[in-house]
């Protein structure tokens, strides 16, 4: 079976594919907030390269999870979910954070 026909049947294994590229998230976690340019996200992202921004943009735009509007890049109402589930996330690592704290 080809890659996208197992993708296609297994949906987390591409947002997990999307989510793992290097900077999505964070470009996900800094748009959380308020729109941002292209500029202004750039810096949050602590001056990630113009080109790989412009690439991670790309696929988050085509996958549906960031619109350009009138004032920056915007996260789309089902990124605003995913961003949901990554503050639950952020609870869940400082739980796991303060386990292996007291392992320690």
């Amino acid at each position: 079976m080809p890659e996208n026909d197992k993708k296609a049947q297994r949906p987390i294994m591409a947002l997990l594919d999307i989510l793992g590229q290097r900077w999505v998230l964070r470009i996900i976690w800094e748009l959380r907030d308020a729109p941002l340019n292209f500029r202004a996200l750039r810096a949050r992202c602590d001056q990630i390269s113009p080109t790989v921004l412009n690439q991670r943009l790309t696929l988050l735009r085509d996958n549906g999870l960031v619109d350009l509007g009138d004032d920056g890049y915007v996260p789309t109402p089902l990124c605003e979910e995913l961003g949901e589930i990554l503050l639950q996330l952020t609870d869940w690592s400082r739980h796991w954070q303060q386990q292996q704290t007291q392992a320690d």
